[in-house]
């Protein structure tokens, strides 16, 4: 290997980092939630936004934060999100309260955004050779999944032996490295700074983004009431503006051609499903581990590693699979796997269910496995040279998106099912037990030993059948995304081998 190779390599491990950071940064809350909202108070609309913010504003950012990466430089732009990073992360470590934490993790998810899309436009710098760009990409993406599957183990042992702060300074020696070695490994690059950023465009896609999440959440919180229902009428509203501005710039923020393939916005419909079922999922999950179960957060942490390492081998898998099957085909069975791993979860028991919850995670991951690396390749391998830097932002738009959508959606479920299956016990106020499984925990507190015991009993039991209907919720899903990969994703897919006939017939 020479040495501009190594320095390559060097630098990909330097990008790496802090990607599988930005996606850890999700999943590491799931184990903390329980004791920063005991800590701080938080209600369960607030525990929603805390866990979501984050991805959501990020999912709102990318293309934005693309376009200036494109005008000011890839690696400027990147310095500056890890920066910002680290500073939000020291504030989300010591709110003092809900509100302050929710604000930085907002901050958090727009630095994040400012990342991400420099990251993989670097490596595209980095690796001008298809077949070491193609492993350079892969391990990208493995760093990106394992920060999605490894977050909740680290958090698990972090909060045993420090404080549910500590999950958010893992990040500050990652953003430390990046802006010491950044200046002198990565290139700088810029875009031909032709494209315009659009005000307008980035106010709407806010403003598309953000009513929709609150409406979704009082939706769950208070019901059909007139607020929530005309916060989806307004972003329902505000996406339809967007979309016709994006068709009348000359300089669009979202290009939208980019979605006339059918294989593009196949995989990239298919790739925020999947990250919707597994955020959702795993939120579920983790929290029956800790709060129905009774497990500390390190044996938490230590339960999901089965699953992690399911998820990491079939991703690592995937590309080896695909030179000999067709990627539909691939999305399809694994979305069948997936789909046997949530039925799985909906025959988990209210007590004794530590090994089935674990059982139907680790198939549930194996079966998504796949998405991450294929869905990036479907989207590049099928979008003209000269679109390729937008296309790039696409899957890890919808991917947070999916993320945020999921963790909405799917928490919201579970909140109507919790609130629906609780039968509170005479003589007990309704109100706060009605806020989740931690509020029942702390009412319980206060009460006599036979009363809070079965107090206790009926919020785990209500708490379990909301795992089980939104797990039945996404094995419908799972079967959706089989008949989408087999109907939009069934053209034929460039391999290497064709790839090559095509440079001799040159």
């Amino acid at each position: 290997m020479s040495r501009d190779d190594r320095r390559a390599y060097l630098a990909l491990a330097v990008l790496a980092l802090p990607t599988m950071l930005i996606f850890l940064d999700i999943t590491v809350l799931y184990l903390a939630l329980p004791h920063l909202s005991a800590d701080l108070g938080a209600s369960g609309t607030q525990q929603l936004w805390i866990t979501d913010s984050y991805a959501f504003l990020m999912a709102g950012s990318l293309i934005t934060m693309g376009r200036i990466g494109d005008r000011f430089g890839r690696r400027r732009v990147l310095l500056w999100g890890a920066g910002t990073f680290g500073v939000a992360s020291l504030l989300a470590a010591f709110a003092p309260s809900p509100e302050l934490l929710i604000v930085a993790r907002g901050v958090l998810g727009v630095a994040g955004a400012a990342i991400l899309p420099s990251t993989l436009a670097l490596i595209t710098t980095l690796f001008r050779d298809s077949r070491r760009l193609s492993t350079a990409i892969a391990l990208w993406t493995t760093a990106m999944m394992a920060g999605v599957a490894f977050g909740p183990v680290i958090g698990g042992v972090l909060i045993s032996h420090l404080w549910w702060g500590a999950v958010f300074l893992i990040g500050l020696p990652v953003v430390g490295l990046l802006l010491a070695t950044g200046p002198r490994l990565l290139p700088e690059v810029r875009g031909a700074g032709q494209d315009r950023l659009d005000p307008a465009s980035v106010v709407l896609s806010l403003a598309t983004i953000l009513p929709a999440v609150w409406g979704l959440k009082e939706l769950a919180r208070a019901g059909w009431r007139p607020g929530p229902v005309v916060a989806l009428m307004l972003g329902a509203a505000f996406a339809l503006t967007f979309v016709r501005r994006q068709r009348r710039l000359r300089f669009p923020l979202l290009d939208l051609r980019l979605l006339a393939s059918p294989l593009v916005s196949g995989a990239l419909l298919i790739g925020l499903l999947v990250a919707g079922v597994q955020s959702g999922t795993s939120l579920l999950a983790v929290q029956h581990l800790q709060l129905v179960e009774g497990l500390s957060p390190a044996r938490a942490g230590l339960w999901l590693l089965p699953p992690a390492i399911a998820l990491v081998i079939g991703m690592n898998l995937t590309p080896l699979l695909a030179r000999r099957v067709h990627p539909a085909r691939i999305l399809a069975g694994g979305a069948v796997i997936a789909l046997i791993g949530q039925l799985v979860l909906t025959r988990v028991p209210a007590t004794g269910s530590t090994g089935v919850v674990v059982c139907g995670l680790c198939v549930a991951y194996l079966g998504v496995s796949p998405v991450g690396p294929l869905v990036n390749g479907l989207v590049l391998a099928n979008v003209p040279p000269g679109r390729s830097a937008s296309a790039a932002s696409l899957p890890s738009t919808g991917g947070e998106l999916g993320v945020a959508l999921g963790i909405a959606a799917m928490g919201s479920i579970a909140m109507l099912v919790y609130r629906r299956e609780l039968h509170v016990p005479p003589g007990v106020s309704a109100g706060p037990v009605q806020e989740g499984l931690v509020a029942a925990g702390s009412v319980a507190g206060g009460l006599p030993g036979p009363a809070a015991l079965e107090l206790l009993t009926a919020a785990r039991e209500a708490f379990t059948a909301s795992l089980t209907v939104v797990s039945a919720v996404n094995a419908l899903i799972c079967a959706a995304i089989a008949v989408l990969a087999l109907k939009m994703l069934h053209t034929p897919y460039p391999s290497e081998h064709a790839a090559r006939q095509d440079r001799r017939n040159s």
